[in-house]
């Protein structure tokens, strides 16, 4: 266990989006933040991208070797990078999620990475939030209440993380603690980048629309936004999570469609989710943050900005990094588990009780 004194911790995160690694650093007590560090980003290559696309869905067993030694490579390559660091958060790599069924798996090997580190690593974040029968997902809202204290919030807001799938994460900052009841909701909005990508690597064998530049030069096709608005996830009540290829039906509803507007029209089906779940808010926030690799599509961030009757800003406008948001969460929620601190709790997995996840390897 650590004491209650600041330490810096190392996060690393990498998403349902396939495109990398993010590493970033945080002195943090595991309830406040106290500093922010230096962040490094590793790139996967197309080959590895490949080789863990092909393990996209796949549960524990034979067969990911190859998948494991990437993911292991890239986080060992990127972490060694960082001095300073005094414990580690591992998310490792998102390959299936089912709650309510087989559970959640992240491959990466924690004890594998704190020997070749030399640091304390902890990992294995969802596992426990799972057996306790929460979803197991979102992780950062806890950090996300730490953010809003941090920037001085005091009226209701939300963080919007638009990676592979969207996650909103809506605070009362007047809460002196995250798991207080009140204090936070948290859930998928629905998928956001991960089937546009899918897109973009069918049609046009590029692995993102970068920039929102070919959405740009397409036109909505109202008619399969709204049978994709029809999914029953919308109406479901959060907590509630996604896998990354639950939304399937994305790609066949813009099948007939040219490229431009198919990704014009999968756009919009990612920031019309967002906009059903600013529905579920208890009330409605002062303002949207957004972090994630979906900030930087214009052609979203419009779309969002025209449908909801709030500021929709990126995190940089209140001083954040909202590349390195992820990575930063799990520099966060490394000190709660060596804390004996919660990291989930009812209003944001559905977890019975509050709950600290996460494994502690030792070197």
């Amino acid at each position: 266990m650590l004491g209650k004194d600041p330490v810096w911790a190392l996060g690393a995160m990498s998403g349902t989006s396939l495109d990398g690694v993010d590493a970033a650093m945080l002195r943090t007590d595991g309830e406040s933040i106290f500093e922010f560090g230096p962040h490094a980003y590793r790139l996967y290559t197309p080959d590895e991208q490949a080789v863990l696309r092909a393990a996209l869905g796949r549960w524990p067993g034979p067969g990911l070797e190859n998948a494991l030694r990437v993911v292991q490579s890239a986080h060992t390559e990127v972490l060694r990078g960082f001095d300073a660091a005094e414990l580690v958060g591992f998310h490792g790599q998102t390959l299936a999620h089912d709650p309510h069924g087989r559970g959640t798996h992240q491959l990466g090997d924690g004890t594998a990475l704190a020997h070749a580190l030399g640091l304390p690593v902890v990992w294995d974040f969802r596992s426990s939030d799972v057996q306790l029968g929460g979803e197991g997902a979102p992780l950062a809202p806890f950090y996300h209440f730490a953010c809003a204290r941090w920037i001085g919030a005091t009226r209701p807001l939300a963080f919007l993380n638009l990676g592979g799938v969207g996650n909103l994460t809506w605070i009362d900052p007047s809460y002196a603690r995250p798991e207080v009841d009140g204090a936070l909701l948290a859930f998928d909005t629905g998928p956001a980048n991960a089937p546009i990508n899918d897109l973009m690597t069918l049609r046009r064998g590029l692995d993102c629309d970068r920039d929102g530049a070919l959405a740009a030069t397409g036109q909505v096709v109202d008619g399969a936004l709204e049978l994709f608005l029809d999914e029953g996830y919308f109406l479901k009540m959060p907590p509630k999570s996604l896998d990354r290829d639950d939304f399937g039906l994305m790609l066949d509803l813009v099948r007939e469609l040219d490229d431009a507007d198919a990704a014009a029209t999968m756009t919009a089906m990612a920031a019309a989710a967002v906009m059903r779940g600013i529905e579920h808010c208890p009330e409605p926030p002062e303002r949207l943050l957004v972090c994630g690799g979906g900030r930087h599509n214009p052609v979203m961030m419009a779309m969002l900005a025209a449908g909801l009757d709030m500021p929709v800003e990126p995190v940089e406008a209140v001083g954040l990094n909202g590349d390195m948001l992820e990575a930063q969460a799990f520099a966060y929620l490394a000190v709660r588990v060596a804390r004996g601190l919660p990291t989930s709790c009812p209003s944001t997995t559905g977890v019975r009780a509050a709950v600290g996840g996460g494994e502690i390897s030792r070197p």
